[in-house]
């Protein structure tokens, strides 16, 4: 299965930069944990495929809505901006 993923560095409020991942999740269970595993998985394995991340998020469509789920920083980040366009995506 090929997942989307949007890695992108931006400026901290600290400011230094971070690097970023949210990655496109087609379906959920709507449990944490289950959607906590995907997320540790699918950041590992960009990591591996040499990307740098500070910070992650799944994001998915929750009863028709736009839904993040991660970082809580990213995520409050993401809530703002919008889902940004996929940049790669990784084999899984």
């Amino acid at each position: 299965m090929k997942f989307n993923f949007a890695h992108i560095r931006e400026r901290s409020t600290s400011g230094g930069s971070i690097d970023f991942a949210v990655f496109e999740a087609r379906s959920t269970s709507g449990s944490n944990d289950a959607n906590a595993q995907v997320l540790v998985d699918l950041t590992a394995r960009a990591r591996r495929a040499g990307r740098k991340i500070d910070q992650s998020a799944l994001a998915f469509t929750e009863n028709g809505r736009l839904t993040f789920y991660g970082t809580k920083n990213l995520v409050d980040y993401l809530s703002k901006r919008g889902l940004p366009q996929w940049t790669h995506s990784l084999d899984a």
